[in-house]
């Protein structure tokens, strides 16, 4: 048994906690923090993953996310605090090695939430009401752990996390763009993120506008354009994703002041990106703005 930088008692393996389980026990009362987790409970009906596999050791989550609250502790609102996704996001990515398809796996999700940081989750999406139940368990564009693991997993270029690190800078883009099936398409989600690039590295007031204006029109336009046809993203390195995750059990802790490196499963080439690229410039163009009145704006970014 660990114990966080807060005193939270956490198991040393990671577990999946179910969803019906979960829906038992978020209510009302823990949402609005009236109430404390049942965190004993939640762990009895985990199923604890393989304790022969490094990968899935809590600490190093655990410790993340220490550091991420510790990091951007001066930021007051949980729209200040999106600046933390950022940095968390590629450094969670490159610490939790699995395929996608064991991130399909909901009670994973549900277990680093919370059992392993629920304080997190509260420090980065509660609101004036509160925090949302999907923030705890949710879908992967929703829930706070799995929208940075899928935002790092769809957004890097192979090795590369600073794509990664321009997508977090709008939170449109983990909340909308990641929603859409095209997104899966390699190069659609670099182009996305290419065509926003000035935007997003000046951070302009305005992009957020233009997230929500380009994601409908892409995603209008790939049912018909079929953009795996425009640009055909070459199948990625099966053996270099399972070598990385292997790795896992040897490499150091991920450093907190330079990138890490992702899975060298394959990069898209730089053809196929400028391929999508001057379509996606034409679709923003060519999209209506929809600017969001203050009032609409989530108060839980």
């Amino acid at each position: 048994m660990k114990t966080s930088e807060v005193g939270i008692d956490i198991p040393e393996v990671m577990g999946s906690l179910p969803n019906a389980v979960v829906a038992r026990h978020l209510t009302a009362g823990i949402l609005s923090g009236h109430e404390a987790l049942p965190r004993l409970t939640l762990r009895k009906a985990a199923v604890p993953l393989s304790e022969d596999e490094m990968r899935w050791r809590t600490a190093p989550i655990r410790a993340l996310a220490d550091e991420a609250m510790r990091r951007f502790q001066e930021l007051r609102t949980p729209r200040a605090r999106a600046a933390a996704d950022g940095w968390f996001a590629p450094r969670l990515h490159a610490t939790l090695r699995m395929t996608r398809a064991e991130a399909a796996d909901p009670g994973l999700w549900n277990f680093l939430a919370l059992i392993v940081a629920p304080d997190y989750v509260i420090w980065r999406h509660k609101g004036v009401k509160g925090t949302a139940a999907s923030r705890f368990s949710g879908r992967h564009y929703d829930q706070s752990f799995a929208r940075l693991w899928w935002a790092a997993e769809l957004f890097r270029n192979g090795r590369d996390y600073r794509t990664v690190e321009l997508a977090c800078r709008a939170q449109d883009v983990l909340n909308s763009t990641m929603r859409l099936d095209v997104i899966d398409h390699r190069p659609t989600a670099l182009a996305f993120i290419k065509v926003l690039q000035p935007m997003l590295i000046e951070r302009s007031s305005g992009h957020s506008d233009l997230v929500n204006a380009l994601s409908p029109a892409v995603n209008a336009a790939g049912s018909t354009l079929l953009y795996d046809v425009l640009a055909p993203d070459e199948p990625t390195d099966d053996d270099a994703l399972r070598l990385w995750i292997e790795e896992s059990a040897e490499v150091p802790a991920v450093h907190w002041d330079r990138l890490p490196a992702g899975p060298d499963d394959g990069a898209v080439s730089d053809a196929a990106i400028a391929r999508l690229t001057p379509l996606f410039e034409q679709l923003l163009t060519e999209a209506p703005k929809r600017k969001r009145p203050k009032k609409a704006k989530s108060i839980d970014e």
